[in-house]
């Protein structure tokens, strides 16, 4: 069992395609959203968060995140836009990018250098 927070986002599929929807499924409001694309094969991130709470979903292609929680540490691979990671403030977060992919991050909070925190944990 991961410690971390995987939610399966509702999705609907036809013959004529698949719509996700992310109506009401994260446990916070979102306040920012941007995306992070042409990183083919970086790895970004390297920080956590003093109180900003963040849900992951790769629209395209595979991200692997890199969570420490101070406890316990996790790979999880996300591909399928289906699928968002919750990440909590004080995880420690790294993405490395696939080929052509393409992470939506929706924010709890607006940006602020300031709440960053550099430092992994030992």
């Amino acid at each position: 069992m991961s410690r971390f927070t995987v939610i399966d986002l509702p999705t609907y599929s036809e013959p004529r395609g698949s719509l996700t929807v992310m109506e009401n499924a994260l446990p916070f409001p979102v306040v920012r959203t941007y995306w992070i694309y042409g990183a083919d094969g970086q790895t970004r991130g390297g920080h956590r968060h003093r109180y900003t709470r963040q849900g992951l979903v790769a629209i395209s292609g595979t991200v692997s995140i890199y969570m420490n929680d101070g406890k316990e540490s996790e790979t999880i691979v996300l591909n399928q836009p289906s699928q968002c990671l919750v990440v909590e403030p004080e995880a420690w977060h790294t993405m490395t990018f696939g080929p052509g992919s393409i992470l939506l991050v929706m924010s709890s909070h607006s940006y602020d250098r300031s709440e960053y925190i550099d430092t992994p944990y030992e």
